[in-house]
């Protein structure tokens, strides 16, 4: 067998179990940049709001729930099936989306660092656009499992907040963990509910969330991008 170092795109797309595919494509080492971005949470954290492990698995299930955790999973299962000028709406839609110019630059730059590197390695001809929609394109064209892409897909979304919130509040490791593993029942019903990509479920109420990115525009000291 030829070492692993000379296979070649094709192997890789087609002779690799798909968990680990997604795991690879979902895990902290792909080079997506997520851990630079905290969704609006530093402003949250230096507002007062989330003081400690309560306040913030109020916050994470709020964004999970009625945030853009559910409008993402949409997008990206939509993304899965869609090809041609719909794949383009959906990138449109995306965009609009986003309530302020940080968390567009959130979406779009994390997409553009996920199509390079997964084009590069799978041979895949994937679009400019918002992270869920390049990732849904990307997994659909590999045929990869629409559900367990929606389940890791949504893990690691909260599992980079989780990771923000233990560096910003502070909280401790074991606490933070303790928050995440709260949250796996709302990933695994907003997975199956995403599952048919219907664009028109797309909506949410998260004003606060939403100021938030906003004015961590024009926050003094900042850790995070958004």
């Amino acid at each position: 067998m030829a070492p692993f170092t000379t296979m070649t795109t094709t192997a890789m797309a087609t002779g690799t179990d798909p968990a680990l595919i997604l795991h690879q494509w979902l895990s902290p080492a792909f080079p997506v940049g997520a851990f630079a971005w905290s969704h609006g949470l530093e402003w949250e954290v230096h507002a007062g709001r989330v003081t400690d492990a309560d306040s913030f698995a109020d916050w994470l299930d709020t964004v999970l729930r009625h945030g853009s955790g559910r409008n993402d999973a949409i997008l990206l299962a939509a993304s899965w099936r869609a090809r041609g000028r719909a794949l383009d709406d959906l990138a449109e839609l995306a965009e609009a989306l986003a309530p302020s110019a940080e968390r567009r630059e959130e979406t779009l730059s994390q997409g553009r660092a996920f199509a390079a590197t997964a084009s590069a390695l799978h041979g895949l001809d994937l679009p400019q656009a918002a992270y869920p929609v390049v990732l849904g394109q990307a997994a659909g064209q590999l045929d990869l499992p629409l559900p367990l892409t929606l389940r890791l897909f949504l893990q690691a979304f909260a599992a980079n907040l989780t990771s923000a919130a233990i560096r910003l509040v502070p909280l401790g490791q074991t606490e933070g963990q303790r928050v995440l593993a709260l949250a796996s029942p709302a990933i695994e019903r907003l997975a199956r509910e995403a599952e048919p990509g219907d664009a028109e479920a797309i909506g949410g109420a998260v004003p606060l969330i939403d100021l938030a990115s906003m004015r961590h525009e024009r926050q003094g000291t900042r850790l995070f991008r958004s």
